[in-house]
């Protein structure tokens, strides 16, 4: 099933940018060099492979998107600073790894706040509008974003309550993980996601909350030995470009631009919905024991969730009750 549907949006993009390339018209070739920080096989990276395909073809040539993936150009850390300076034309990047310079890029990291597809889509319209004009004022024009698939904790060993977890080294991404392990009693080190086999495989790291996609990729299976299922948060990637080097493309590579981006939210939306029980399917074959949290760490986590959520809505100001209040009108 995988692989169908690989092939089908594969030709679609392919399809979409024979005809877009009708749009296009003659500008001088630029090289857009577009640092992502995950794996080639990772879902994200294979379709913003193929948004880079679609707008080479539809711009004919015009504009050559050239994806560097596990952060072979730029860590994931410095990839949107690359892309607000110039140092890059575009990137990929976790959005929620922003969080220090504004609560806001949080938003779909708030604990149990959207926990499946649909309500992350729900969220994602409502924090789409201000998501923008903050990224808008630091220079950055967004393309497109898609999620992430359920977040699962992982362990070297079982787990059934926060106490189980005390004392544990923890892999954090972003400043919600950093601060999920603080209050469970973990201790916090961010490891970016290239890193991530190496340092469970040398003990520098045990545990972490991350999707099955990203513990699949990493065949994490290798060094550690269960992931359960809570379904935390579904957090997002996005895709900038530096908004001087937007402004300075034509209105018709714009176009072709937009329409590519397009087809790209769609298609990494349902590789998400699809990958999910894929890379679980894979966990377990790799020898993890994969499941449900039981009922006690749930209870414990979701209360803890219900803590988090409530100092983001502080931090967050009215940015953050906007979102928050028009999110809960979709639902």
């Amino acid at each position: 099933m995988k692989t169908t549907f690989l092939t089908k949006t594969t030709k679609t993009f392919a399809i979409a940018a024979g005809v877009l390339t009708m749009a296009a018209g003659a500008a001088q070739a630029e090289k857009w060099d577009m640092p992502m920080a995950y794996s080639a096989s990772n879902f994200h990276s294979a379709v913003g492979a193929e948004f880079a395909k679609c707008v080479t073809t539809g711009t004919g040539g015009d504009i050559e998107v050239v994806t560097h993936p596990s952060g072979a150009l730029f860590k994931g850390g410095d990839i949107k600073r690359a892309v607000q300076t110039g140092q890059a034309p575009i990137g990929e990047r976790l959005i929620s790894g922003h969080q220090n310079e504004n609560p806001v890029f949080g938003v779909d990291s708030v604990p149990f706040l959207a926990t499946s597809f649909e309500d992350a889509t729900k969220l994602w319209k409502a924090a789409k509008p201000v998501m923008t004009r903050i990224l808008s004022e630091q220079n950055l024009h967004l393309l497109y974003s898609a999620p992430w698939p359920p977040q699962g904790l992982y362990f070297k060993k079982e787990v059934n309550s926060v106490a189980d977890m005390k004392g544990l080294k923890f892999r954090s991404y972003n400043n919600t993980t950093s601060r999920l392990a603080e209050l469970t009693g973990m201790l916090p080190g961010t490891i970016e996601t290239a890193e991530i086999s190496q340092a469970f495989a040398t003990g520098v790291a045990e545990s972490m909350v991350s999707s099955g996609s990203t513990g699949y990729d990493r065949k994490v299976w290798e060094s550690l030995t269960h992931f359960y299922e809570v379904d935390a948060w579904l957090p997002r990637n996005y895709v900038m470009v530096n908004k001087d080097v937007w402004g300075k493309t034509s209105k018709a590579n714009k176009q072709v631009i937009n329409g590519c981006a397009s087809l790209a939210e769609y298609a990494a939306y349902y590789r998400s919905v699809e990958y999910t029980q894929f890379t679980l399917n894979g966990l377990k074959a790799g020898g993890m024991k994969v499941g449900p949290a039981g009922d006690k760490l749930k209870a414990e986590l979701k209360a803890i969730g219900e803590s988090m959520a409530a100092d983001w809505l502080k931090k967050a100001g009215a940015d953050g009750k906007a979102i928050v209040d028009a999110y809960k009108a979709m639902k």
